[in-house]
């Protein structure tokens, strides 16, 4: 109890005590996740708002033991950044500072707390982009989305987060500041550290703050909601869109019973008078018009059965809502099992109709929910009516996507609900490659050492 106390008071002094919250009513909003299936505690949250307040916190904790769960937005869906085992919670959302863009350079360095939402706007009205985008970026943090490396709506056309992080800066459980934020595309001088952290899951260091590439704003966007009656007309028309227009930067999928799921519980408008099974959400954007492009790849797929087209933002807003309420509306439903998965795009069909089959198999009372960014198959699989605790259903999910030759996450990380399936995906000498970097910039194993690896 004394050692706890005079941690707390050193804490209270690099931090202030405003920003050592024991609270438990505040201290609740850090202890559960997105989903709220993961629940844990904590003895507090710590708050620091610089580099260096991060620093002697880290180095306070490692010389006392004590662990660490870095946290920034907590909109992350495997347990990642929640305290399951009583750690530490150390929230970097006051580290906000977000620097003027780089007009020459094409880049921006913005801190770990910086919200998506905020780092978009900010790009947008110089005239640029940051690539990244999700759901929920008004939420999401730029150090979460590094430590998760987080992928989102634009991934294949440019690439997930690893893709634009050109550097860091970063706090290791020691105190020591790594990494630079000078903005060099090229500079070959040993590791890339910030390529090791950019996935990392909070389990090396903690980013602090990132150089991060932007992309020109498009000064035309046009969105295409199309409707399929199955789900493998769906994914053909996925292939025709990306070999045929160049300015297609997202391409969604999800079902007629989501999109009921939505509209009935969001009180949604439905968009089409039919019924169908398949949607296909496409976006195009480019300094000039991609909607001829778009409709001219339209009127070629004779599967297409029903089309809306938005080239205005209100619209568009209205078609990206059926896709993007999905999870808000899964989770009135009750805590769901989240499983973000990738499949090799010619195993993507099969994947929707073997899963669905699976699951209702193992637990009749299984709903099965399923939307995701086709162009690069992932999948989001979302299932309710099952017991929060029945790791079945995870493992089910997880063994069927190896099985197609696919990937047990997508995009939100291991974090702690996959790490017993970790095995499936990473051999022994991999995961041995694994720990041998935790043990060299984590000695003491104070970073969220419940994610990712494996227990011993």
């Amino acid at each position: 109890m004394r050692a706890a106390d005079d941690l707390m008071t050193e804490l209270r002094a690099v931090v202030g005590d405003a920003n050592v919250v024991t609270d438990r009513a505040v201290v609740a909003g850090y202890t559960t996740d997105w989903t709220g299936r993961f629940h844990g505690d904590t003895p507090a949250v710590v708050r620091p708002g610089t580099r260096d307040e991060v620093a002697a916190t880290l180095r306070a904790c490692t010389e006392r033991g004590v662990a660490i769960v870095l946290q920034g937005g907590n909109t992350g869906l495997v347990g990642g950044s929640v305290p399951l085992h009583g750690e530490i919670v150390v929230s970097l959302r006051r580290l906000d500072a977000l620097g003027p863009v780089d007009a020459r350079a094409g880049q921006v360095t913005a801190q770990a707390g910086v919200t998506l939402a905020r780092l978009q706007a900010h790009a947008r009205a110089a005239g640029w982009e940051y690539a990244v985008d999700l759901a929920a970026r008004d939420s999401a943090t730029v150090g979460g989305t590094i430590a998760t490396n987080a992928g989102g709506l634009h991934v294949f056309r440019h690439g997930p987060t690893r893709a634009q992080v050109v550097g860091v800066e970063a706090v290791l459980a020691s105190g020591a500041v790594v990494g630079t934020l000078d903005g060099l595309e090229k500079d070959n001088t040993g590791y890339h550290l910030a390529g090791l952290l950019t996935g990392s899951e909070g389990t090396l260091a903690a980013v602090t703050a990132a150089r991060l590439r932007l992309v020109p704003r498009p000064r035309n966007v046009v969105v295409a909601l199309c409707a399929f009656d199955d789900v493998e007309d769906a994914l053909d028309g996925v292939a025709v869109v990306r070999r045929e227009i160049d300015t297609a930067r997202a391409i969604e999928l999800f079902f007629q019973d989501g999109l009921d799921l939505v509209c009935d519980r969001l009180g949604l408008a439905r968009p089409f008078a039919k019924r169908h099974d398949a949607f296909v959400l496409i976006e195009c954007a480019g300094r000039t018009d991609p909607a001829p492009a778009l409709a001219a790849a339209i009127e070629s797929l004779a599967a297409v059965r029903d089309v809306a087209v938005a080239t205005d933002d209100r619209t568009a807003r209205r078609l990206w809502r059926y896709r993007e309420a999905h999870t808000e509306a899964i989770n009135l439903l009750g805590p769901p099992h989240k499983l973000d998965v990738t499949l090799p795009a010619g195993a993507l069909g099969g994947f929707v109709a073997r899963v669905r089959q699976r699951l209702r198999e193992l637990v009749p009372s299984a709903q099965v929910w399923l939307f995701g960014h086709a162009a690069d198959g992932n999948m989001h699989v979302n299932v309710t009516g099952v017991a929060p605790d029945d790791d079945s259903v995870t493992d089910a999910v997880l063994r069927l996507v190896v099985e197609m030759r696919g990937s047990i996450s997508a995009e939100h990380g291991i974090g702690t609900a996959k790490r017993r399936w970790l095995h499936l995906v990473r051999t022994g000498d991999e995961i041995a490659a694994y720990r041998a970097i935790k043990r060299a910039l984590d000695p003491a194993g104070v970073l969220n050492p419940h994610a990712l690896l494996p227990g011993p």
